[in-house]
């Protein structure tokens, strides 16, 4: 008979978008919760109820020091326990609390998995060798892509150790919401014309590079490849592109949809977009995008990129473009558009079977579970 794993999962903080896998987790696995009580660097994230979770221990206090650093309060305690046999952590290596509690798992052989992006961008001198070293202390490593774990074998880590997890959101809400979506006239309703419509969701930022979506529609405006383009999120950063939609003249082309949060709206309206276009990085939006059956299109320079853009197959769930290139946007653009119009049924199961593979937390939990 196979002694009963004890989980401890001490996390930086409890993110709304992660609660399916968490409950999963809580459902599936004998395990105790311990998460930060707050993100400095990301306070507007929603916070879970932690209290759906039966196996929430405790809040800890994340304590910021020497300006980069963070120490958990109360997190080494939380693998005291005798009856702890894998412990799962935030993949930062700046959360110097982690590194007790790693050297004290392999003191007191615990099985430790760290739970990280990994060292998907490029690093150098001491930032490198403190990176690496923190990884190798770990028995596992838990990725959320191939490319970070390709270059981690490239550093010299065993494939063996490195695990890709990828990621997910709420998938099961999501999955009953798209069971009931249909095509509609939302768009033409809005827009008054019937061109195809590109869709970007999430927060306005600089780092979006979503001005580059107006200068493309300025120059395909007028042309069989003119366009609409509906931006559901919040400008939390002053970006203005407002002024520049009005300087470009393509304001009838442009729905500020503003921040959404009704999950059965934002549903509707990715269904019927013919594709998520997020110039900048893309992250968790390449998934939300394609859980409804709509692919995402960004740019090609994978240093720069999240590590979601892997869901991402070039001319079947998306497309990507040179960075920082307007013209080589506007020519995924067209494909896309094209496209849409032949076979927008098979785009569609494309999508929806790249995450229903893996990303989402029934894959996720595999992982876990198979150490």
């Amino acid at each position: 008979m196979k002694a009963q794993k004890n989980y401890v999962l001490i996390y930086n903080y409890a993110q709304h978008y992660r609660k399916s896998i968490f409950k999963k987790m809580d459902d599936n696995l004998a395990i105790d919760f311990y998460f930060g009580d707050y993100l400095d660097w990301a306070p507007d994230i929603k916070k879970m109820s932690v209290e759906e979770l039966k196996g929430f221990k405790k809040e800890l206090k994340n304590i910021r020091f020497f300006k980069y650093f963070i120490w958990q309060k109360g997190s080494f305690k939380a693998v005291f326990n005798k009856k702890c046999t894998h412990v799962l952590l935030y993949g930062d290596a700046f959360y110097i609390s982690n590194w007790l509690i790693l050297i004290y798992c392999r003191l007191f052989n615990k099985k430790a998995a760290i739970w990280t992006h990994g060292l998907y961008k490029e690093m150098k001198g001491i930032t490198k060798l403190f990176n690496i070293t923190f990884y190798k202390l770990s028995n596992y490593v838990f990725l959320y892509g191939n490319y970070s774990k390709n270059k981690m074998i490239n550093l010299g880590f065993s494939p063996s150790k490195l695990l890709v997890i990828y990621n997910s959101l709420d998938y099961e809400k999501q999955i009953e919401i798209r069971n009931e979506l249909n095509s509609n006239n939302i768009f033409i309703n809005h827009f008054e014309n019937n061109k195809p419509v590109f869709l970007y969701i999430g927060r306005i930022q600089k780092i979006k590079k979503l001005d580059m979506v107006i200068y493309a529609l300025e120059k395909l405006k007028n042309t069989e490849f003119e366009f609409n383009f509906a931006i559901i999120g919040e400008d939390k950063e002053g970006v203005g592109l407002e002024k520049l939609v009005f300087e470009k003249k393509v304001e009838k082309n442009i729905w500020f949809h503003g921040a959404c949060y009704d999950e059965k709206i934002i549903g509707n309206l990715i269904f019927n977009a013919v594709a998520c276009i997020s110039p900048g990085n893309i992250g968790l939006t390449a998934m939300h995008s394609m859980v409804y059956g709509t692919p995402a299109i960004t740019h090609n320079n994978f240093a720069n990129q999240m590590p979601e853009f892997e869901a991402i197959e070039e001319n079947i769930t998306g497309g990507f473009f040179d960075e920082d290139d307007v013209e080589s946007l506007i020519k995924v653009i067209k494909i896309w558009i094209d496209k849409s119009q032949e076979n927008k049924e098979n785009i569609r199961n494309e999508c929806f079977s790249k995450i229903d593979t893996y990303y989402n937390p029934n894959y996720q939990l595999s992982v876990i579970k198979s150490i």
